[in-house]
């Protein structure tokens, strides 16, 4: 066995801290990435010291960098050069302002700080990027991607991956004449410029051509051998082939994979393409956060401790007044302003990597780029941290609307025996069902942009954060009869259970559950009326499947009642076992038998009208009789 651990042993050892730290980060509600980077640091030589040099962890840290670029692939599935062309307001202005300004004012820092002015030019410019991998993880897991902040950030981001490739061709005119030659342009380093971007154009144009017209047709003939592990070996194939083809013409692997997803986006085998690769993205991506995690200098940072310390809290001041001037600027309000600002402060991964070329141009000192790395890491490391403030101290206190001017929770003028909180995708069905029955319901909504565009659709909805007892008071919980809680994060409906539990007991409440694990958790708690989120569209769609077999309208909807209402009592029994896990499985298998016995015992049949399948049940389903056939 070698002195140094081989790539094996290293992978031991990352796999293990991760499954070990993971779950735990995750338990204590500090999210996976801050997992993953903790779990680093721990194995990393200034603890630990499980691995170490770039010798030790070098190979596993090249296979860990290809989460990003499965990522970015995929990214690239879920949009079209239509959406990017939507989007071209934000990924030009907002993304191009925000390089240039970060760029430049990070530029006059480092040459305050000392830096010669290539050197200060060149930090500024790599500084400007943010971490496209941790941002996005992070938004995900948090739902923030889907928010007005979300979406500029990811905009941005974008922008950013697109200018590497500029940043890669400054690189070399910034070094020395006796270094000068030596681009890095993959290949075609030894090209002249125009050639090398004729030779990139012609790369992406090829890209373009054969995704568009060639791929699909290949995907085609291997779907239809019937080989799945073919097929998945072919999605690997042609992200690896991207990333290659865009190295060898000096581009980002990651950039040249998303322009390959995004040529794939319209292709029918999209979906399958996601399926196969999202296991490889997920485990990839952990690697990665590890690896930086493990690669951060902490004996230099406590050699320097207040020096490193100022770099970061300039990069973050300083990043953070020009995002925040962007905010401003571009007039979001100050929650998605907040959001996009706390997202973006930080360097990203590509960072390490320009760094890393412009020491080997001359550009940086070795022990100015080993000071540089540490700041690059530690930034990335304060990223989950900023978004987990953000998440549970700013944005409960943020009650903007979209002009971003604050105002306080909308005055409530009427009195309805209904509550309804939340009317996104869920809590709009349930609100235009009891429109529809003259119900008007007061109905709480904290997206400030969602409820001015529900007003203009007709709805009358109040902006204003339901956990707050006193909007309740203001909403009539007191002389309510019933409180519908259809909002989609779970700390938010554990948090108004309690509220309305504790001061409106004789207040109903039905409520919205994301999963089996929560709507446990809610009737354990005491919660008598609890749906999972997606029970009534599924059973839709069965009742839909059985219609297409050729059952009777009857049969099929009679089958899908039957069925909810056995669920409800299954829900109910397993409440009462759901912390002893052998108990529960137990009851589950037991239940299952139950109703294949239910349901061989008793055949449904059109015409049975005196079963009660059919009679009002208390507890509402989901949205049947939406389309009755007979």
């Amino acid at each position: 066995m070698s002195e140094h651990p081989g790539f094996f042993e290293v992978a031991l050892v990352y796999l293990a801290a991760a499954v070990i730290s993971v779950p735990l980060a995750k338990r204590l509600g500090l999210g996976s990435v801050l997992g993953y980077l903790g779990a680093g640091v721990v194995i990393g030589p200034f603890a630990l010291g499980l691995v170490g040099g770039d010798g030790e962890t070098g190979a596993l840290m090249h296979v860990a960098e290809f989460g990003v670029v499965v990522m970015l692939f995929l990214i690239g599935l879920e949009l079209n050069l239509g959406a990017l062309w939507k989007m071209r307001g934000s990924l030009l202005g907002l993304g191009g302002l925000q390089v240039l300004g970060s760029g430049l004012a990070l530029a006059g820092g480092a040459w305050w700080w000392g830096l010669e002015w290539r050197q200060a030019l060149a930090t500024g410019f790599i500084f400007s990027l943010s971490s496209t991998a941790i941002v996005l993880q992070s938004l995900r897991e948090k739902s923030l991607q889907g928010t007005a902040g979300g979406r500029h950030a990811f905009a941005t981001l974008l922008f950013q991956d697109l200018a590497v490739i500029p940043m890669l061709a400054l690189l070399p005119m910034l070094a020395a004449k006796d270094l000068a030659t030596h681009s890095g342009a993959g290949a075609l380093e030894t090209l002249p410029g125009w050639l090398q971007g004729l030779a990139v154009l012609g790369a992406v144009s090829g890209v373009v051509i054969l995704g568009r017209w060639l791929v699909p047709h290949v995907f085609g003939f291997i779907a239809r051998s019937g080989l799945r592990e073919i097929f998945t070996a072919a999605a690997l194939l042609l992200v690896i082939a991207l990333a290659t083809l865009m190295t060898k013409v000096g581009m980002s692997p990651a950039l040249g994979a998303f322009l390959g997803g995004v040529v794939l986006a319209g292709s029918p085998y999209r979906h399958e393409l996601e399926g196969d690769l999202e296991p490889f993205k997920g485990i990839l991506l952990g690697l990665f956060f590890v690896s930086i995690g493990a690669s951060m200098d902490l004996h230099l940072v406590m050699a320097n401790p207040g020096r490193i310390a100022l770099l970061v809290a300039g990069l973050v001041l300083i990043k953070g007044a020009v995002l925040a001037a962007l905010s401003k600027g571009f007039r979001f309000g100050a929650d998605t302003g907040a959001l996009y600002t706390l997202s973006l402060f930080q360097t990203g991964e590509f960072a390490f990597v320009l760094l890393g070329q412009a020491l080997a141009l001359g550009v940086l000192t070795g022990e100015t780029a080993a000071t540089l790395n540490a700041v690059v890491a530690l930034s990335m490391a304060l990223t989950p941290v900023a978004l987990l403030i953000y998440q549970n101290l700013l944005r409960p206190r943020f009650q903007t609307v979209a002009t971003g001017e604050a105002r306080p929770a909308d005055p409530i003028e009427h009195r309805s025996p209904v509550i309804l909180v939340g009317f996104g995708r869920f809590g709009n069905y349930v609100g235009r069902l009891l429109r529809s029955q003259g119900i008007r319901p007061v109905i709480l909504e904290t997206d400030a942009e969602h409820v001015e565009l529900t007003r203009r659709l007709g709805f009358e909805v109040h902006y204003g954060d339901a956990t707050r007892l006193e909007l309740l008071h203001a909403a009539g919980a007191a002389e309510a009869d019933l409180m519908i809680i259809a909002v989609e994060d779970e700390e938010t409906i554990d948090r108004l259970v309690a509220m309305a539990t504790r001061h409106f007991p004789r207040l109903e409440l039905v409520v919205r559950a994301n999963g089996m694990d929560q709507r446990m958790r809610l009737l354990n708690a005491g919660v008598k009326h609890v749906f999972h989120e997606m029970a009534g569209s599924a059973l839709d769609a069965g009742a839909r499947a059985l219609r297409l077999l050729g059952f009777p309208a009857y049969t099929a909807e009679r089958a899908a009642r039957r069925f909810s209402r056995h669920d409800l009592e299954t829900a109910a029994e397993l409440a009462s076992v759901s912390h002893d896990e052998s108990a529960y499985i137990a009851m589950v298998r037991e239940r299952v038998a139950a109703l294949e016995e239910l349901f061989r015992a008793d055949p449904v049949h059109p015409g049975g009208l005196d079963d009660h399948a059919w009679d009002r049940v208390p507890h509402h389903r989901g949205n049947h009789g939406s389309e009755h056939e007979h």
